[in-house]
């Protein structure tokens, strides 16, 4: 892909999350609409074509925890809450900012998705609970790439929070099929792509029963992602 063939021309180990969700994106995985904008009159137009609720962050190849460094501004609802918004994050970041407005995805469950290339099986996707859960609950599961769409749905029961998946408090099942795809997209992108080495897609949520990969980050060349990364 053009985008992995730049970044790796460019001595990039990892894309940005605007980057690593064009990548998910030509493979057909549901990503957040947003765009990357430099300035102010791009702020507006982006706003314009978004719409409020919005969130900001600071967009680049180089930042990992953007919450921790004040780089995400959640839940934006006016054009002077955006402005600030932005006007704070580039003063932290500096010079050749780039801010990402991203539609503000609501759900009350959150997944993790990825892909690790393990030396001795290749690609493996990974799925389980996702935000601020990932590593203190670490309930995932792993399949050797290729996948089919059996090899999907056992993932996803393999999980001890499996029926967070279900109809629950009201909310509809998560819609089983579009996830089994995502999993088996993971896969193929591994497949397809020998210098991706990891992929975190974290958090998936389910808004409505959809699944919407919120925060994304890939790593190319063998270079170790310094942990998962979330919306909030």
């Amino acid at each position: 892909m053009k985008i992995i063939e730049k970044a790796l021309e460019e001595g990039q180990s990892t894309l940005s999350e605007y980057e690593s969700k064009q990548v998910l994106s030509a493979y057909g995985i549901p990503v957040t609409k947003e765009l990357l904008v430099k300035d102010l009159k791009g702020l507006i137009d982006a706003t314009r074509e978004i719409g409020y609720p919005l969130v900001l962050k600071g967009c680049s190849s180089d930042i990992a925890h953007k919450t921790e460094k004040g780089l995400i501004k959640l839940d934006l609802r006016s054009k002077e809450e955006a402005v600030s918004a932005f006007d704070e994050i580039c003063a932290r970041m500096g010079t050749g900012t780039s801010v990402l407005v991203q539609e503000m995805v609501k759900g009350h469950r959150e997944l993790v998705i990825g892909l690790s290339r393990d030396p001795q099986f290749g690609p493996c996707v990974m799925f389980g609970l996702g935000g601020i859960f990932t590593e203190i609950l670490k309930d995932i599961s792993f399949r050797v790439a290729p996948l089919e769409k059996r090899d999907a749905l056992e993932m996803m029961k393999d999980i001890k929070g499996h029926k967070i998946l279900e109809a629950v408090r009201g909310m509809e099942a998560a819609d089983l099929d579009m996830l089994s795809d995502i999993l088996i997209k993971m896969g193929q992108i591994g497949l397809e792509n020998e210098s991706v080495k990891e992929i975190d897609i974290n958090p998936v949520i389910i808004f409505g029963n959809k699944p919407v990969a919120v925060d994304a980050l890939v790593v190319l060349g063998g270079v170790k992602a310094d942990g998962p990364r979330h919306q909030n």
